[in-house]
């Protein structure tokens, strides 16, 4: 039987209601609905918003949003946005706000900033890994990004109201400087509660998203991680080989992607890994984007990779519930994943090994800790959708 998106699912927690979207064309009613119900305000960022008739769909919208009155603020990257300002040009003629975050080639340029957040009337918000293409919202059939969208109404919708506030400002600012962005990061609190909003960027010591997972990881007995993209620092590889120790660590990798060295990196480290005792599966449906890690009763949904530069220098955002219902239902949600993967024994690493794939993976590694994502994407070394067993 052919893979099938789950269906959305509700659930309530700590003053907040969640709705998950595994499904891409469900991530775009949402999408499309919360712009259409915006009644006051509409404050948008996007790492890549394409210039294809689903980014003409958004787009459209949010330029009828601001036609009724809607205070419409939309900022993107402009690393991973390759459309060009005439594209966005309605928006901005219909009373509306666009920007470019990172556009000066300097130290300011370093920069990427690949979240991704809709918020509507500072009531509703949806966050995940997803950007505005046609590949993050077509079904698995058409191998289309398979990823996870999160609509929210609660007190976090603030926090996050706030951290918008913080970018927009930078980015319109006529002298933003990068070390008002480490601050930014260094300086965010994500509290101390059930629910937190974590910001990971380029600081010095930790910041809240990789100090948070640390301490989690550090006590954890059950990790289920989903992960587009995987390539963690030492200290985060020896903390999920120590929950397999005591516990279980299940990892779903991507077998499909069009970053082939996303996984040759990812590879690269099952060996240790799984004679720790961790599972790993590699999904076969579809390419894969999500970006979800559950440890214990905590979930993490938002944009980041568990890489070295979504850990250590892009600006990223997971929220972070704990919630054991929750837990409990994102975990059903990844066994009908890992039932739709290879499942990673290690004598099927073993068979898969030789020396050209060994050489192959290691520089894999080495190029996607070094480069941006768009620059390893041209790189596949023939390992764009795996290689053959």
């Amino acid at each position: 039987m052919a893979y099938r998106d789950p269906d959305p699912f509700s659930l309530s927690a700590h003053g907040h209601e969640l709705t998950f979207y595994p499904c891409g064309q469900d991530r775009l009613r949402a999408l499309i609905d919360i712009i259409g119900k915006a009644r006051t305000s509409l404050h948008v960022y996007y790492y890549l918003f394409e210039d294809d008739s689903i980014g003409e769909q958004v787009r459209n919208a949010l330029a009828e949003a601001a036609q009724r009155g809607v205070a419409v603020r939309l900022i993107v990257d402009g690393f991973g946005t390759a459309a060009s300002g005439a594209f966005f040009e309605p928006i901005v003629k219909a009373g509306g706000s666009f920007a470019v975050f990172n556009t000066r080639r300097s130290a300011r340029y370093l920069i990427r900033n690949h979240q991704k957040m809709v918020i509507a009337d500072g009531k509703v918000a949806l966050i995940g890994g997803f950007n505005v293409s046609e590949h993050y919202f077509a079904p698995p059939a058409e191998n289309g990004w398979h990823d996870l969208g999160l609509e929210l109404t609660g007190p976090a919708v603030n926090r996050l109201s706030d951290w918008f506030d913080r970018l927009a400002r930078w980015t319109h600012a006529d002298r933003a400087r990068f070390r008002d962005i480490r601050r930014m990061v260094r300086e965010w609190s994500p509290g101390d509660g059930p629910v937190r909003l974590l910001i990971g960027g380029p600081t010095r010591v930790p910041n809240s998203l990789v100090a948070t997972i640390k301490r989690d990881l550090a006590r954890a007995t059950r990790l289920d991680l989903v992960m587009a993209y995987f390539s963690p620092p030492l200290s985060m590889r020896r903390l999920i080989r120590r929950i397999a120790g005591r516990g279980t660590a299940r990892l779903v990798m991507a077998a499909k992607s069009d970053n082939g060295a996303t996984i040759g990196a990812a590879r690269s480290l099952y060996t240790r890994l799984l004679k720790s005792g961790t599972s790993i599966y590699e999904f076969l449906p579809c390419k894969l984007h999500m970006k979800l890690l559950v440890v214990d009763d905590a979930a993490y949904v938002g944009s980041a990779n568990f890489d070295m530069r979504s850990l250590r220098l892009n600006l990223e955002m997971m929220l972070r519930v704990e919630d054991a219902p929750l837990a409990a239902k994102l975990r059903e949600m990844i066994d009908g994943m890992a039932q739709a993967s290879d499942h990673i024994t290690l004598p099927v690493h073993r068979a898969r090994w030789n020396w050209l794939n060994a050489i192959r993976w290691k520089l894999s590694f080495l190029l996607v800790v070094v480069l941006d994502y768009t620059v390893t994407r041209r790189l596949n070394l023939g390992l764009t959708t795996g290689e053959k067993d």
